[in-house]
């Protein structure tokens, strides 16, 4: 378990974090025609809205209520209501989603009220859905948005469901997942005949597709009926701890149980999550898992070499920092840094001596020494001032193509994963300590020549 520290510097020096708006956006993209809308000033939506078209390089559709000092101070319902009604006259969304922004908080704006007097004033509004979420940018970060407005999604769109499709799951996704990542997880979902229902599903929405029409809205994500039909899921799988609290409303909501994986990075979370598949489907794991297993098997015996000994500084949100740092554990390295964002129950699973909730600042000064830097790509010029490799992870991703088509998770994204920063320490030349060239033993054992299978790829389902 990871004792958790917060940095006590006056300012943040070159943030690694990014706010509760953006997270909240970024979830809400994630829908189907929705509209998503920042409750603040101009250059609140327009800061949020160069940071995403950077990092997929996409049309994002993203809107404001345009607040200014007057009506900072009087209130800003007359600007919700006339951003919601010019929202439905011009682009005719299924779902208006708004969240707050540090402006409005410290104001105090009730927008749940004000959305109901809305309502009360405009009957022809019954047929588009409005979703708030409170997040303030002054607390909290972008995982903490994203976790938020899920749950609000969740509390105001889903429904109980009296028959249960006993080969229907839904999948609630962190935002530590790239839309590849999502996609990947549909695919072994449905490898067992199960059907999943993603929320929110950025992979439909930000894959980087082009369409043969115009929308001002988001295109494909998760769709108001998909939201209405999660009470008839039989499970819910939940990926990442930032989704614990969204899992737990639908379950009270629609009484369908949930399973959280905390990652899905590396061999043995891999092995749990198929056999849980496997269980919940009645169904035997498919051939080609069994042989993707075998080659991250191989994979993690070519690169330990490499990896074995390497001192690794981390810069990320808790569920993306927990995935990345376990893998490596798991790989052989040692976690000198650990910089994250927000405090997350997610570091009591992690297997590092200290975590700071800092800066790139306290990112570089704790990477000094350190093999490898990895953060987004804010961090590339402390990488270069200390002469070290720097893998790119997390959002924004600017200075690279395909952001939104890295893959890490599953048996396939593991071996990729491994290749890809392995390839990193290769190209820089500097040997690991021969006497530090060993997996840790629970790896190795592993990965011993031959090994069986789990019981359930060797036997198809669990008794």
């Amino acid at each position: 378990m990871a004792i958790v520290k917060t940095s006590s510097k006056a300012a943040a020096v070159n943030p690694l974090k990014m706010s509760q708006p953006l997270g909240a956006t970024y979830a809400f993209l994630g829908m189907n025609h929705c509209m998503p809308v920042m409750h603040g000033s101009q250059g609140c939506t327009s800061f949020g809205l160069v940071l995403l078209v950077r990092h997929f390089r996409e049309a994002i559709p993203l809107q404001t209520t345009a607040m200014n000092e007057v009506s900072s101070i009087m209130g800003g319902l007359d600007n919700i209501e006339k951003a919601i009604l010019n929202i439905r006259q011009r682009a005719k969304p299924d779902l208006i989603a708004i969240c707050s922004t540090g402006l409005t908080e410290t104001k105090g704006d009730d927008v749940d009220g004000y959305l109901q007097l809305i309502r009360q004033r405009h009957p022809d509004l019954a047929d588009t859905a409005l979703v708030y979420v409170s997040t303030p940018d002054y607390v909290g970060a972008f995982q903490d948005g994203w976790a938020k407005a899920v749950e609000a999604m969740i509390r105001a769109l889903a429904v109980p469901v009296a028959d249960k499709d006993p080969k229907q799951v839904n999948l609630l996704a962190g935002c530590h997942l790239t839309p590849a990542d999502i996609e990947e997880v549909r695919e072994i979902i449905e490898s067992f005949g199960l059907s999943a229902i993603v929320l929110p599903d950025v992979s439909g929405s930000l894959d980087g597709h082009m369409s043969d029409q115009f929308s001002p809205t988001t295109m494909g994500g998760t769709t108001l009926a998909d939201m209405k039909a999660l009470g008839g899921s039989v499970a819910t799988i939940a990926i990442g701890e930032q989704m614990r609290a969204s899992a737990q409303a639908l379950q009270g909501i629609t009484d369908v149980p949930f399973v959280l994986f905390e990652r899905l990075t590396g061999l043995e979370v891999n092995d749990r999550f198929l056999a849980y598949l496997a269980q919940l489907s009645g169904a035997p794991i498919a051939p080609k898992y069994r042989r993707l297993r075998s080659q991250l098997q191989d994979a993690m015996l070519d690169a330990h070499f490499f990896f074995g000994g390497k001192k690794v500084a981390i810069g990320a949100e808790p569920d993306l920092l927990l995935a990345l740092a376990s893998w490596l554990i798991e790989m052989g390295c040692e976690i000198s840094c650990a910089i994250t964002t927000t405090g997350s129950p997610a570091f009591a699973d992690l297997a590092v001596g200290q975590v700071l909730i800092g800066d790139l600042e306290d990112l570089e000064h704790g990477a000094a020494g350190c093999d490898l830097m990895i953060t987004h790509s804010h961090g590339r010029q402390a990488a270069e001032r200390l002469h070290i490799p720097f893998h790119r992870a997390g959002l924004p991703l600017f200075d690279r193509l395909g952001a939104g088509h890295q893959l890490s998770v599953g048996y396939r994204g593991t071996r990729g994963l491994i290749f890809e920063v392995g390839n990193l320490l290769l190209a820089d030349g500097h040997a690991a300590n021969p006497d530090t060239w060993r997996l840790p033993q629970a790896t190795l054992d592993k990965l011993a020549a031959l090994a069986p299978l789990p019981s359930t790829f060797s036997q198809g389902v669990p008794s």
